[in-house]
């Protein structure tokens, strides 16, 4: 069963950053793109597990530190030689509180 957990303020996220959220055993990267959209993923990259929250965010896509492998924000999908997926969440903003559905 699913929940929606409040995650954090939007504006502790800056335009085109980044925040770490860890929930029991599970590390979420809470991304804000230029436009201002909320993107969750699982913060390890499915090929090398390098911390996607410390790449750099373009459009609606991260790109890998470790190997420059573009991982789709919205799908969790990795744009490399090598077809994997990250686990995306579903988010809401409402008073300017992130929710994330676990």
């Amino acid at each position: 069963m699913s929940t929606w957990i409040a995650a954090l303020n939007i504006n502790e996220i800056p335009s085109m950053g980044s925040r770490v959220l860890y929930y029991k055993d599970e590390e979420i990267a809470i991304f804000k793109t230029k436009n201002g959209e909320v993107h969750a993923i699982n913060n390890l990259c499915p090929h090398k597990k390098g911390k996607l929250s410390e790449g750099l965010v373009h459009e609606t896509m991260v790109t890998c530190p470790l190997h420059n492998w573009d991982i789709d924000l919205v799908s969790g999908e990795a744009k490399g030689e090598e077809c994997n997926c990250s686990t995306t969440y579903e988010t809401k903003l409402k008073d300017n509180l992130i929710y994330i559905k676990i």
